[in-house]
Formats: C-alpha cells, sequence, structure tokens
C-alpha cells in the first residue's frame, strides 16, 4: 500500500510515540506558528458509532512535539536555522488565510466523515504513530539468529507527525522507516522519520499544512483546500516547489543507496549509518536525470540489476512513463505510453524480457470533486487490462495489450513468461471492490491470490484462484516471492493474512503450482504486516521470513525470525518500543550496505 496525490501535479502547473502501554486521549494539540489560530479540538473527541477493524482502540494519542515554531518562510535548500521571518504581506496574508483555514474546519465539522477519511478509525490502535527512536543496541533476543542473517531490515510506514485537524487516511502520514541490524548475532533497533521537504515545512510550523491526498482532497472541501494550499504556497508560506510527498510506502535498495517512495514525489535517499541508525540524505532525482514522480513499486531485475519503474500523472498527459535504470544509476530515455484517462498504477511486474502494465478500472477523476465527490473512482464501464512491453523498448509502439475484464490488482508479486504456450504468466492479489481502500463501501473487501495467463498469439486472458478450496480461501495481501527470481517462475510466495481486514494475523507461504497454503500465525491479540522472504544459498524456499509482530494485549512489539521451510520460529528480537502497522520492506546484506554511498 502507498500514498499517492493530485496535489503533487496539479502544484507542478501552479506553483513552478513510542509508548509502551496503550494510548491514552492526548492532552496536547499542535501549536500554530500563524498569527490567527485555528481551533484544534479535535473531531474525534466526539463520541463516534464507529464499526470498522481499524477501530482498535477507542482514543487517539500523538507523541508530543516541540511548541518552539516562530513564523517563518521554508527554504528547503537552507537549513531549518537559515528560514526568514515573514514580512508585512505574509503576515497578512497568514492571519487572512488561517481565518480561512478556521472557518473550512468549522464547517467539515459539521458533517460526518467517512471510515475512509475518519481519524478515530484510520489511526486507531497500533496504527497510531510513534516518536522517533534512536538507536539500542545488543536487544534481547530468545532463541538463536541465524549465522547467515547479516545486515539490515528495514520498512517504511506511515506516521503522521501532527494530529489530523480534520480528514486523514493511514496513507497520508508521513513517512518513517524502522531498521534492525544484525551483527554478530546480535541486534539493534531505530526508527526515524524520512524528512521530506513536506515534513521539515510542518514541522517548522507545528501543524499539518498540505493536503492529505485521501484524507481530504474529497468534495468541495477539498478544492478549498487546494486553494488554501496554492494561495500560501503564492504567498511564500509553504514551497512545494520541491516536492510534496511522504516517501511513506516503498523501500528499494539500488546503485548503493537506500531509497525511500511514495508516487507522490521522487524517491528520498535515506542512510544507514555504521552503527544501525538512519540519517535522511535529501531528496533523490538521480545526479539530475529523473523529472517526474516514480511509484513506490520499482522492479530490480536479479540477473541484469537494472532498477525498472513507472510514473504517473493525474492532470496532464502522458499520464502514463515508463523508464529503466543501468546499474550505475544511468536512466533511460522516458517512454510515454497513451491511456485514456489517468489510472493509478501502485504496482507493475516484469520478466525476463518484458514488462507487465496494469490499466486497471480505479482511475483519477477530478472533476468528481466539484460534484462533492472523491476524485478516486472505480470506473464499472472501463475495461480492466494489461500491457506487455518489451523492457528495453524505446517507445510504445509495440505494446501489446490484453484486456482482463473485472480485475484489479493493487500488488503484483510476480510475472514470468512460458514461451511453449506464448503465455505471460501474472500472479497477484485481485481486490473486490476494487476502490474500498479509498472510498467507504458496504461490502467486505477480499482480496484473492490469483494466476493471470496472458496469451501473446491471441490477445485473450483467463484468471483462477490460486487456492481452488473456497473453504481455505483468505485474504493475501503485502508480501514477495524470493526476490532473486523476480520475473521467474516461482513455486513460493510468501503473504501477509490480512484477516481481520486490514489487520494482519499472520502469514502464508503459498504454493503457486498447487495452492497448498501453510500459515504461521501470530497468537490471540498479535499481529503484524508484511513478511519479508530473505534468500538462502540453496532451495528456492532455502531462506527466513522477517516480520513485525505487535501484542494488543502488552502492547509490546518484537521482530519475528522464521525458518521458511519449517516455518517454525528460530529467533525472536524484543523491540524496545512499539512499531506501528506499516507497509512494505527490504534486506540489505552486510557486503552491500559496505558499499553505500
Amino acid at each position: 500500500m502507498a500514498s499517492f496525490t493530485a496535489t503533487t501535479a496539479v502544484s507542478r502547473r501552479w506553483v513552478t510515540g513510542n509508548h509502551t502501554h496503550p494510548p491514552l486521549s492526548s492532552s496536547q494539540s499542535s501549536d500554530l506558528s500563524y498569527s490567527c489560530s485555528i481551533p484544534m479540538t479535535s473531531r474525534t473527541q466526539r463520541k463516534l458509532n464507529v464499526s470498522s477493524a481499524l477501530h482498535t482502540h477507542p482514543a487517539l494519542h500523538f507523541p508530543k512535539q516541540s511548541s518552539n515554531s516562530p513564523a517563518i518562510v521554508v527554504n528547503p535548500k537552507t537549513k531549518e536555522s537559515d528560514t526568514k521571518q515573514m514580512n508585512l504581506f505574509q503576515r497578512a496574508a497568514a492571519a487572512a488565510l488561517d481565518a480561512a483555514e478556521g472557518f473550512l474546519v468549522s464547517h467539515e465539522r459539521q458533517h460526518p466523515l467517512p471510515k475512509t477519511a475518519d481519524p478515530s478509525v484510520q489511526i486507531a490502535g497500533n496504527f497510531a504513530p510513534v516518536n522517533e527512536q534512536p538507536l539500542r543496541r545488543n536487544l534481547p533476543v530468545v532463541g538463536k539468529i541465524p549465522d547467515s542473517i547479516k545486515g539490515v531490515y528495514v520498512r517504511n510506514g506511515a506516521n503522521p507527525l501532527h494530529e489530523p485537524v480534520t480528514g486523514h487516511h493511514f496513507f497520508d502520514g508521513d513517512g518513517m522507516v524502522h531498521a534492525v541490524k544484525f551483527e554478530d548475532g546480535s541486534a539493534s533497533y531505530a526508527c526515524r522519520f524520512t524528512q521530506t521537504n513536506r515534513f521539515i515545512q510542518e514541522r517548522q510550523l507545528g501543524r499539518p499544512v498540505f493536503p492529505k491526498a485521501i484524507g481530504e482532497l474529497h468534495g468541495h472541501t477539498g478544492i478549498a483546500r487546494l486553494m488554501l494550499f496554492y494561495a500560501r504556497a503564492a504567498a511564500g508560506l509553504v514551497d512545494p516547489a520541491h516536492g510534496t510527498g511522504v516517501a511513506n510506502a516503498g523501500l528499494v535498495y539500488f546503485n548503493n543507496r537506500l531509497l525511500a517512495m511514495s508516487e507522490d514525489d521522487l524517491p528520498y535517499q535515506v542512510r544507514i549509518t555504521p552503527g544501525g541508525d538512519l540519517k535522511t540524505v535529501g531528496r533523490y532525482d538521480f545526479e539530475g536525470q529523473l523529472e517526474s514522480t516514480m511509484i513506490a513499486h520499482p522492479k530490480v531485475d536479479p540477473e541484469s540489476g537494472e532498477l525498472f519503474a513507472l510514473s504517473y500523472d493525474v492532470v496532464s498527459k502522458p499520464y502514463l512513463k515508463y523508464f529503466r535504470f543501468s546499474p550505475d544509476g544511468t536512466k533511460s530515455p522516458d517512454v510515454e505510453i497513451q491511456l485514456d484517462q489517468p489510472t493509478m498504477m501502485h504496482d507493475f511486474a516484469i520478466t525476463e524480457n518484458f514488462v507487465v502494465i496494469p490499466d486497471q478500472q480505479v482511475v483519477f477523476k477530478l472533476q468528481e470533486m466539484i460534484r462533492g465527490g472523491s476524485p478516486v473512482i472505480y470506473d464499472k464501464e472501463k475495461v480492466a487490462r494489461f500491457g506487455i512491453l518489451d523492457k528495453y523498448a524505446a517507445d510504445s509502439s509495440g505494446i501489446k495489450w490484453i484486456e482482463a475484464p473485472d480485475c484489479f490488482c493493487f500488488h503484483l508479486w510476480n510475472a514470468w513468461e512460458e514461451p511453449e504456450t506464448e503465455e505471460v504468466v501474472v500472479i497477484g492479489s485481485c481486490m473486490t471492490p476494487p476502490d474500498s481502500i479509498f472510498n467507504e463501501s458496504d461490502e467486505n473487501l477480499k482480496s484473492v491470490l490469483s494466476e493471470i495467463r496472458l496469451n501473446l498469439k491471441t490477445g485473450e486472458s483467463t484468471r483462477r484462484p490460486i487456492i481452488s478450496d473456497g473453504e481455505e480461501q483468505v485474504n493475501l495481501e503485502a508480501g514477495m516471492v524470493n526476490r532473486n527470481m523476480l520475473g521467474r517462475k516461482t513455486k513460493f510466495a510468501y503473504l501477509a493474512l490480512a484477516e481481520p481486514w486490514p489487520k494482519v494475523s499472520g502469514f502464508a507461504k503459498v504454493d503457486l503450482s498447487t495452492g497448498e497454503v501453510k500459515k504461521h500465525l501470530y497468537g490471540d491479540n498479535r499481529y503484524g504486516g508484511e513478511p519479508l522472504f530473505l534468500p538462502g544459498e540453496g532451495a528456492e524456499d532455502d531462506g527466513h521470513i522477517l516480520c513485525f509482530v505487535h501484542d494488543e494485549k502488552t502492547w509490546k512489539s518484537e521482530l519475528q525470525i522464521v525458518n521458511a521451510v519449517s516455518m517454525e520460529v528460530e529467533a525472536t528480537v524484543k523491540l524496545p518500543s512499539r512499531v506501528p502497522y506499516g507497509f512494505h520492506g527490504t534486506f540489505i546484506g552486510a557486503n552491500d550496505l559496505a558499499k553505500q554511498v
């Protein structure tokens, strides 16, 4: 999962607690740096009748933030101490815009929020944020850390710095990376915010000012929030020119750099210190080569070492671009792919020779905001399809589109070619309703692990559930195959048991050919997230599975290391602070880490 936003594309055109116990109600609201105060009483203080799997605790708690927030003008190219005081015009503009926002907030609070934008649902319980955790070494370990595990496991997630003023979706939070380093049989832990342009400015201002893509940008109030943001940018009160993204979704280690990503911005480089702490280097444009956003799930080909990626635009054509980077970081020219309308493409797949591009039914229609709705909608009239394009194509003229009706895969786990049948096989989790993550729905969400066959000769597709026994069918989301076999035929996938949705009660090792499922369950009141498969040197499933697990009864978190063959826990690292449920991660081996720049 990842955040996305229309804000970035629009603004480009307009402006060139670490807690060891269950959370308590917050007694502090964010301080304001502008001259006119906005009422900050949270909507979540009202008594709410909400039924949702996310509503795991009745109150929100936000780590206390510093109250020293002077009125400033932000220049992200300078240090925070180099900011300037506002001039007379800017002070007047700030006061007027704050007053307008106060009126808007008052209006918003007169209307109930949908569960998909209600912070008392979206960031309650262990979805709530934590403070940064400085490096802690020599953590308690139950069992023995396998000798083969040397390096750093890093996982990204959404962790809002400030308490939401109104609407908030879980995907809207600021990016925070959690890191566990393994060295000489011991483990250390740290977690740090990724200091994006957005994060730095909002930390200085002491409040959220950038529009939240899902929680706020819907209906007429969403339009009003965009106008407020643009007005502040025009007055020099905020600076969106150097990015508006949150970098909270994906992580990839490429060309000796760890990159944190969300598809609403360029990646951010995060450096792992020799001790295992984390430090944001900055927004990374591949030495000036990358001028557009990049989705949060780029693919590293295990044979060539190249990185393949997509970029989508929700405002102007071309709505989609494809590009790649050589192992030394040299970017190819963009390949513009013609689409009739802007489409959400959170993920894609590669094979040995092709890229597989999903053009599905969740689309962006900004005009829906004028009608009072969400700009992210499920287009029932559109027929989902997959595009097959040569990985080294100079343009999109050779792309072959194959329809796959009623197919929406938020994530694709792998794809490969079967020349004997002239088919490309795609493995993904087909989700219904397709837009239920973003828009409230009475229908229960289902995520069915599926095999989709795309016949290059006939132009037809077939789809089947990999787990054929209906009684064994479970929601499978977030996971991976052996990364050393990405784009090649794999037998196994390691996926989160997303039940009760959106919590993760364990993970499954699925045989993709037979549908056999082996489960590892975390236990009563214990939940986790994406399982990370760390390959060994033997067979495809030789290796270990790493996963953060949180106990909602004791309010303690840990990292489990599970043998992928026996599915038995070999070691458990006890963590010094709570780890919220999050998104995607990766593992950087000690040899690769030594080459980090």
